[in-house]
């Protein structure tokens, strides 16, 4: 007998004709001797429309009662889709984030899981129920409700198919995989069978949308195969698992383009220890991510530091610079929304030369200025214009023949 967690996402669990069929599902997978576990997002735009509601009662709502309300969204699904399944003759049980034994600490909206009691889950398992969790929500060690923020859900799967050894974790979604790109900007982009952890990892920190980080990290921390696949088709999707060296077909496996960035720079900076330091810093401890970095030399004794932040973070972050300017000294500081970052991926990159070389060259080919460049072992990221990166994201797909099954060639 094999244990199997699901998880449905929004749209997938959008209306009651959408959750009948995942009930139907469910149950033949059930009926064919498996134990299963589905973890479900709050229905459509549900979400949504509940910080709608808060904000327009409160511009600054308690976090606290903010995690109480949107909560309520993934309740109501694991309700309705319980009631499904008992419909047709299936035995379920809908259990929240706390019933389910999921302990995180107590930040609000972007809580950790700190660790899973799955007691309450294998007992309702060995009754010969199907259980349906909240994804998205756990509760402190004061049980207060939590919440975990973006992509909480894909997170609450494949904590839960950690810490319950099942055979995969199957992410249902509204897209049939992991692609090289995004398929609305490149229309030959592939859908990739495989991709390694370290990969996926890389592409959703870039600017990948299907899958979160944290998600992820679980899975290559715990060894949790996850299978990225279609809600509305039964086609194979991508597993994200460990890749042997022989199977790093690709040099690169895959493009990221993220276009929700602002560029900074403060010019003039005295060339002296410790500056940098006190601007990273201060920034890290408002809990704004700072990503590409540069610091060049002006002039003799003076730098200038250019970096990039998200672009919701532009208007916290300016104002953290301007109260700490006098610590600096700089000339002057300014910004650029006009820009975005495509990266190149692949693990097969780290034991092959001429990679950067291949994606500058194809960039310049089509006169595309660089900004800023920034390198891993299995990436290259360029700082490009706003303007020309559905033009980079089609001419670097090509470069590297992304489109075939054939290997990359540099």
């Amino acid at each position: 007998m094999a244990l199997f967690v699901q998880k449905y996402g929004g749209t997938s669990v959008a209306d009651l004709d959408k959750l009948q069929k995942i009930a139907q599902k469910l149950y033949k997978l059930q009926q064919e001797g498996n134990q299963v576990v589905v973890v479900v997002s709050a229905m459509g735009k549900t979400t949504d429309n509940l910080v709608k509601m808060i904000y327009d009662l409160s511009e600054n709502p308690p976090e606290r009662e903010l995690d109480v309300l949107l909560s309520t969204g993934e309740q109501v699904t694991i309700s309705l889709l319980s009631a499904a399944l008992e419909s047709i003759g299936a035995r379920a049980v809908s259990l929240t984030g706390r019933q389910a034994g999921i302990l995180t600490d107590s930040n609000h909206s972007r809580a950790k899981i700190l660790d899973i009691n799955p007691e309450r889950i294998m007992e309702e398992l060995s009754q010969g129920k199907i259980v349906v969790a909240a994804g998205f929500q756990g509760a402190d060690q004061q049980g207060e409700i939590t919440t975990l923020g973006r992509g909480g859900s894909d997170t609450t799967a494949v904590a839960l198919a950690a810490v319950l050894k099942a055979e995969v974790c199957e992410i249902y979604t509204d897209v049939s995989g992991i692609y090289t790109i995004d398929p609305n900007m490149v229309k030959d982009a592939r859908k990739l069978p495989y991709i390694s952890y370290d990969e996926m990892l890389e592409l959703a920190n870039l600017g990948a949308k299907v899958m979160h980080p944290r998600a992820v990290e679980f899975g290559k921390r715990f060894g949790v195969k996850i299978h990225v696949r279609s809600s509305f088709s039964q086609e194979e999707g991508t597993m994200i698992r460990e890749v042997t060296s022989m199977e790093e077909k690709f040099v690169v496996s895959g493009i990221a383009c993220d276009v929700d960035l602002a560029k900074i720079a403060i010019i003039g900076v005295p060339d002296k220890p410790g500056i940098a330091a006190k601007v990273f810093t201060r920034i890290a401890g408002a809990g704004i991510n700072v990503d590409l970095i540069v610091q060049s030399i002006r002039k003799e004794q003076e730098n200038d530091i250019l970096f990039t932040v998200n672009k919701g973070d532009l208007s916290k972050t300016l104002s953290i610079l301007k109260e700490i300017s006098d610590q600096f000294g700089s000339k002057e500081i300014y910004f650029d929304e006009n820009v975005a970052k495509i990266s190149i991926i692949g693990a097969g990159m780290a034991n092959s030369p001429g990679v950067a070389a291949a994606m500058f060259k194809a960039l310049a080919d089509k006169d595309i200025n660089i900004e800023i460049i920034s390198t891993s072992e299995i990436k290259v990221s360029c700082l490009i214009k706003k303007d020309k990166i559905n033009l980079a994201a089609e001419i670097v797909h090509d470069a590297f023949m992304l489109g075939d099954d054939r290997l990359t060639m540099v």
